[in-house]
């Protein structure tokens, strides 16, 4: 693809360590993307043969970045939202599988909404409590409960099975400096604060469960929640600022 061609669909996806389950998952991926679109994977430094895998793929719709060093999933998903060129922009792990029609449902919910969000299902082990609550399209106006409950972190955004269109970048770009993790949860800020979030009920992704699972499995001390909603309460200062500064 030259520079010139336009790309519809920029799939973002962070990978460490993750050579056992990432080649299932860009399989997915690809099976859903046209000649014009783009899966751009920046690799956290990983340690084993991460990049080995995504390169033997040998896909020209595959970009490879690969980190000097190790950074974290945030800074890598930063970067590769940085990188993206298209006009529409769906986040990925590296170790779940795409449902089929994911990237339709998404699509089609972005040409109302600038942020869409949807549910998803779970394999390799029963989903806990958490991972059972779902999204209602019908809440997607009530942006304010959205926030609230986001803060609290209740409402069940992930990352995974978000989207957005290209022109939302310049408000969620950059992330804040402080920002050490849940990037879903910053989006989904800017996303609710904006009024432009589209809930999408259906599932479309297959969120894999295994030990390295960089989503909590069980409640988290006291300290860690605290540092953590004080964190996601400044986030939403520095959104509002961005808010009122592109009016």
């Amino acid at each position: 693809m030259s520079e010139k061609e336009t790309v519809r669909v920029s799939v973002c996806m962070a990978t460490y360590n993750g050579q056992d389950y990432v080649a299932e998952q860009i399989a997915s991926i690809l099976d859903q993307l046209s000649p014009d679109d783009e899966l751009i994977v920046v690799d956290d430094a990983s340690k084993d043969a991460t990049t080995d895998v995504v390169r033997s793929i040998n896909d020209p719709r595959i970009i490879l970045l690969p980190s000097r060093e190790n950074r974290g999933y945030v800074a890598s998903f930063e970067k590769a939202i940085a990188a993206s060129r298209g006009a529409y922009i769906m986040l990925s792990d590296q170790d779940d599988v795409w449902i089929p029609g994911r990237l339709d449902k998404l699509l089609k919910s972005l040409q109302t909404k600038a942020f869409a969000a949807s549910n998803f299902t779970v394999f390799g082990g029963p989903a806990n409590k958490l991972q059972k609550v779902q999204l209602k399209e019908a809440d997607s106006r009530r942006w304010l409960s959205n926030l609230v409950t986001t803060w609290i972190g209740i409402r069940p955004y992930y990352g995974c099975t978000m989207a957005f269109r290209a022109d939302a970048k310049r408000l969620i770009l950059p992330f804040p400096s402080f920002l050490t993790e849940t990037h879903d949860q910053w989006i989904a800020i800017v996303a609710n604060l904006n009024r432009d979030m589209a809930h999408v009920e259906s599932a479309t992704v297959a969120r894999r469960l295994h030990d390295q699972n960089t989503t909590p499995k069980s409640r988290r001390p006291v300290s860690v929640i605290i540092r953590a909603r004080i964190m996601l309460l400044r986030a939403f200062f520095v959104a509002l600022s961005r808010k009122l500064q592109t009016r």
